[in-house]
């Protein structure tokens, strides 16, 4: 019996310090419960049957209602409910912000064997981006990543990953991206349209990108979190090395899962703290 629901943020983390309020039909509280450190709510007090408004509220989130039908059983349901970010549907402020690498990754995920996933990382990067005042399709991203610092969490595969056969790293050091434009995909999504130089090759590339909000910083600063994703063909950027096992299958995947996760500092440099 009682009340449960999962609180989380648009990219699926737990918001611990959410409050879930429970009201009648004639705007009475019944029930007040607050989440764990996994984001979950379990309330065991139990209510009578009939139709309910649950509000959730976390501090630097909006809040969220909606309805819940409690049954015979006493029992209330509210299932997933995703927070999103104070000012999450607005945009970020208009002018330059600085990519944070401390607090930002770029990942790739590579198949292998044809039956598991190698996760690998660059751990040496920069990036700005400009929002533009009146117009946000006409923002722009630029981002240097240094190609020997992948990192696969195994030696031997990374130094195989930096020689000729892959990034070839002593003649190409850096990956580069520049966009060349943004069509918007929704209120907080965007398609980043922009060409990719890796391995001496620059060819074009499309990020699926969503902003997932700005708030302040414990050092007096503005920061801003944005997603992004995208594939990647090894053969598109002159990277046809491959070892066939005796089954036919590939060693390594030919296909690469980019994902970014991104934190902008405001302003055109980063904060000496």
């Amino acid at each position: 019996m009682g009340l449960t629901a999962r609180i989380r943020t648009r990219d699926g983390w737990a918001v611990s310090h959410a409050v879930v309020t429970v009201a009648d039909m004639t705007g009475a509280q019944v029930l007040r419960a607050e989440a764990d450190a996994e984001g979950a709510v379990r309330d065991a007090t139990p209510m009578e049957p009939g139709a309910y408004t649950v509000i959730v509220t976390a501090v630097g989130y909006a809040p969220a209602a909606s309805s819940v039908i409690v049954t015979a059983s006493g029992r209330a349901e509210v299932g997933s409910v995703t927070l999103a970010r104070q000012g999450g549907t607005e945009l970020p402020p208009p002018g330059p912000w600085t990519v944070d690498p401390v607090h930002s990754s770029v990942a790739a995920v590579a198949q292998h064997l044809g039956i598991s996933s190698v996760h690998g990382r660059f751990t040496e990067f920069s990036g700005s981006i400009e929002i533009a005042p009146d117009d946000v399709t006409k923002s722009r991203v630029e981002a240097v990543i240094r190609a020997a610092s992948i990192d696969t969490g195994n030696g031997m595969r990374d130094g195989h990953l930096k020689s000729p056969d892959f990034l070839d790293v002593e003649r190409f050091p850096e990956i580069t991206f520049r966009s060349t434009g943004l069509t918007a995909a929704g209120s907080d999504r965007w398609t980043v349209h922009g060409e990719l130089g890796m391995h001496g090759v620059v060819r074009p590339v499309d990020l699926d990108l969503a902003y997932l909000g700005t708030g302040p910083d414990p050092w007096g600063g503005t920061r801003a979190a944005f997603r992004a994703t995208t594939e990647l063909h090894r053969e598109d950027f002159a990277m046809n090395y491959n070892q066939v096992l005796q089954a036919g299958i590939a060693a390594v995947g030919t296909t690469l899962k980019v994902e970014l996760d991104i934190q902008a500092v405001q302003g055109e440099s980063l904060p000496a703290v």
